[in-house]
């Protein structure tokens, strides 16, 4: 926790700030080993104290290292309390309430707004977040175990997804809480596959379907993201063809992972792939992103993307292809950058047909 918090402080300096003010939970966890309801302040001396309204302060006492814990009545008493703490500092903020910033920016004019300290920190992972990654890892190797024993014809996507959340709950794994889905996972059976963000439905899988499944699912605050695409019975040539299509071009994109290549250089190792053989137009997504304390966060994998891999950076490498009315294939790994790239799952990417 001492390193982490050396880092925001670099961070911080760099863009002329001695103090940072945390409002979301995942950079108040980052920063204090607690995950709740509270703001976190981190001083120039590495002194670092939470601020909690009362039905919080217990449980920030047991969870969080070496901080100082304050209670302090919600909403206006919080930020009351901040504000005489923060008001000679030169201090930086994740806050993205407006109200809440314009009350700050009133008592304390020189407040900047920015998550870059907290984003730069977090993008390299330390030990400990690279073994809770590939714990969560290996839990979700073992659902695709299960989707390969229990998934069949006449069975609802719905039914599925209980199945395999039954069982991750049970080892310690949660929904992310992505705000961009109703569903803790996606399984999308034949044309449903086709959406790469499908929503989980009653649909019944059938002969002849792939069937995409994607689990985000977070272990001791860490999201760990791998997907597979699995087919019940024989499916159809071109399917065939696309699943090994994906394949290679999943294999070229980890093949590119190494320390210092541009993250647009792993995009192009998958993307190429996929257009020379003519699937370029069914490939309508970024390659990979950066994952840890959030589902999707720094680096994007993307022909966009201006970033060097980093070793111990955190990120996907997820190409796809998408049919129209007809099917989905995604395959995706989670790794950890290396000379040697740590790929998490070890399930086969071998087509699996059940």
């Amino acid at each position: 926790m001492k390193q982490r918090r050396k880092n925001l402080l670099k961070y911080a300096k760099k863009i002329d700030c001695d103090t940072l003010v945390t409002f979301e939970p995942e950079n108040l966890f980052y920063m204090t080993g607690f995950w709740g309801e509270a703001i976190g302040l981190l001083e120039k001396n590495g002194k670092t104290t939470i601020i909690a309204p009362e039905l919080e302060v217990e449980r920030a006492k047991e969870e969080s290292e070496d901080c100082d814990v304050i209670t302090a009545e919600r909403g206006e008493g919080l930020i009351s309390y901040l504000i005489k703490k923060i008001k000679k500092n030169q201090v930086c903020t994740d806050c993205q309430n407006y109200s809440t910033m314009m009350s700050l920016k009133k008592s304390v004019p020189t407040i900047k707004s920015s998550t870059e300290p907290f984003y730069n920190s977090r993008i390299i992972k330390d030990e400990k977040e690279i073994q809770i990654l590939k714990k969560g890892s290996k839990i979700i190797d073992e659902m695709f175990q299960i989707c390969s024993k229990k998934m069949k014809v006449g069975q609802k996507e719905s039914e599925l997804q209980t199945i395999l959340m039954t069982y991750a709950m049970e080892q310690g794994m949660f929904d992310t809480g992505y705000k961009s889905t109703l569903n803790p996972l996606i399984v999308a059976g034949g044309p449903n596959g086709a959406l790469p963000h499908a929503q989980v439905t009653s649909r019944k899988f059938k002969k002849g379907d792939l069937v995409v499944t994607d689990l985000t699912l977070r272990y001791k605050g860490y999201v760990s993201d791998a997907t597979r695409t699995f087919a019940i019975g024989k499916i159809s040539s071109d399917a065939n063809e696309a699943y090994e299509i994906v394949k290679e071009s999943q294999r070229l994109g980890l093949k590119a992972v190494k320390p210092n290549v541009d993250c647009k250089d792993v995009d192009s190792a998958c993307r190429q792939y996929i257009e020379d053989q003519n699937y370029g137009k069914y490939f309508i997504h970024s390659t990979g992103h950066g994952i840890g304390l959030e589902v999707h966060e720094l680096p994007t994998v993307s022909y966009r993307s201006n970033t060097k891999l980093k070793e111990n950076m955190a990120i996907t490498v997820e190409p796809g292809i998408y049919i129209q009315n007809k099917f989905g294939i995604r395959i995706e790994d989670s790794l950890i950058v290396k000379e040697q790239p740590i790929i998490m799952h070890k399930f086969t990417k071998d087509l699996v047909t059940v």
